[in-house]
């Protein structure tokens, strides 16, 4: 069971953590706990599944990487493990993914691919290709960034 206090943490947890060297020490005086009680909860909070992962959201345009463009490669069903696991381990793809097929878009798998330039998203691309041997694929670039925040799971309302 989840007290008020431990509520109150994780909304704090969901968020960006503070920009400074002991960041749950900042979050601990926010809640009235110790440094070592809020690394234990969260710690705890992971174990018990209230927290599935903590992670990092770079804002890539904030540190040079201007370019990014969404992969879609027609993979064929009987390789979608196989060639979604070779995608992942490509460091420039923040993302992959397997979705359904629809009519008149063949693509079932996809990469956020980053880059300084297209150009490099582009031999990125390429380089995917080559090692999972998808060829039909193609390259969506991102023209501006409307959104980007993580998911929220309580609010203040909860």
């Amino acid at each position: 069971m989840l007290t008020e206090t431990d509520k109150k943490l994780i909304r704090l947890l969901q968020d960006d953590l503070p920009v400074v060297s002991r960041p749950f020490a900042a979050l601990a005086e926010q809640v009235g706990l110790t440094e070592e009680d809020v690394i234990a909860r969260a710690r705890r909070y992971h174990e018990e599944g209230q927290m599935r992962r903590f992670g990092v959201a770079l804002r890539h345009r904030e540190v040079g990487f201007t370019a990014n463009g969404m992969g879609c490669w027609d993979v064929p069903e009987e390789r979608a493990e196989e060639v979604g696991r070779i995608m992942a381990t490509f460091p420039e793809a923040s993302h992959c993914y397997q979705r359904p097929r629809f009519d008149g878009w063949p693509y079932s798998h996809f990469t956020m691919i980053h880059g300084e330039s297209r150009e490099d998203c582009e031999a990125v691309a390429r380089r995917i290709s080559a090692a999972t041997g998808i060829t039909n694929y193609r390259l969506l670039f991102s023209t501006e960034e409307l959104k980007k925040t993580s998911m929220r799971y309580f609010t203040e309302e909860a």
